[in-house]
């Protein structure tokens, strides 16, 4: 990128928060410090209102506007590829003010652009896994818990428990929400177990927002992931598969925690994996078993030997 694109760009991530600190700057286009210092500088000379504050951070004054910036043609194609993932991985609020964003996007490309986005848009599609079920919930709240985040309202839900098969009314306070392989799921402070708690979202049967106000200030959701993940009882698996098999595994080597693989000297593969669950790796290695051999752990291999002995007692 040349000096005249970035300092442009630099311009609209000043217009896109309210204070963006210099290492902000200096880490999104891998430059030093002292050239965010020169390009702020060019900025205040050429005439923009660059405000800064040492140890704060650079802001732009109240009620400056750039004018309105074109897309480039490769941003338009990531925002025609996320308006795809937005359509399978949300719900339909949260759907349809996507698509009434992008309508507005499209409005100020060139004729050239939107006629390429056109003959794109048939190209990209998100594919339903069989993995995953086929009920798609149509109302995920998506867009309410996240006014009550941004206003710090406190929300009143309907929640279903799976474990114990009962519903129960509680107040909660939200931290945040994340999407893990196709479900949604909300982190909140609940006030009926005075603790933190989380929801599947899939599972809240009516929500509101309350007026409710708190002041609280809770924990990052990178903190609590970084938690969840930390207590998960994970275990480290290497096998070994004749190359012939690889494309038999497909995507379902992702289901069961794949991370690497590795071409041996005589022309195997090596996998790694971590999982959760030790007897549902062992089930799914049977299936390959024969052309297949466990590294590691042992007790992989006792519970894959106990299952074939069960096995052959049926037969």
């Amino acid at each position: 990128m040349n000096r005249i694109d970035r300092v442009t760009a630099i311009l609209i991530q000043l217009q896109s928060k309210r204070v963006v600190k210099a290492q902000e700057i200096a880490d999104r286009f891998n430059i030093s410090l002292r050239t965010v210092y020169r390009d702020i500088k060019a900025l205040d000379e050429s005439g923009i209102p660059v405000i800064g504050e040492a140890g704060i951070g650079y802001s732009i004054m109240e009620g400056y506007r750039l004018p309105p910036v074109m897309f480039t043609r490769e941003e338009a194609i990531a925002l025609l590829t996320a308006e795809k993932l937005v359509e399978k991985l949300t719900d339909g609020s949260t759907q349809q003010t996507y698509q009434d964003a992008m309508f507005k996007i499209k409005a100020v490309l060139r004729l050239t652009e939107k006629d390429h986005i056109e003959s794109l848009e048939k190209h990209i599609e998100v594919v339903d896994s069989p993995a995953f079920s086929g009920n798609k919930t149509e109302n995920a709240y998506l867009q309410q818990i996240l006014k009550a985040i941004g206003e710090k309202l406190v929300i009143n839900i309907d929640y279903f428990a799976e474990h114990s098969q009962e519903k129960t009314n509680r107040n909660v306070e939200p931290v945040g929400i994340f999407l893990m392989g196709r479900y949604w799921y909300l982190i909140a402070y609940c006030h009926l177990r005075k603790d933190y708690r989380t929801f599947k979202v899939d599972h809240i049967r009516y929500l509101s927002i309350t007026a409710i106000s708190y002041e609280a200030a809770h924990p990052s959701l990178q903190s609590f992931l970084t938690r969840v993940s930390a207590e998960k009882d994970l275990h480290s698996i290497v096998i070994r598969v004749e190359k012939s098999v690889l494309k038999w595994l497909g995507e379902q080597k992702f289901y069961h925690g794949f991370v690497s693989q590795e071409e041996t000297a005589n022309g195997d593969y090596e996998l790694r994996f971590l999982t959760a669950s030790l007897e549902g790796f062992a089930r799914w290695y049977m299936l390959y078993g024969e052309r297949a051999s466990i590294i590691q752990p042992k007790k992989l291999t006792e519970i894959v030997r106990k299952n074939i002995i069960n096995l052959s007692g049926k037969l």
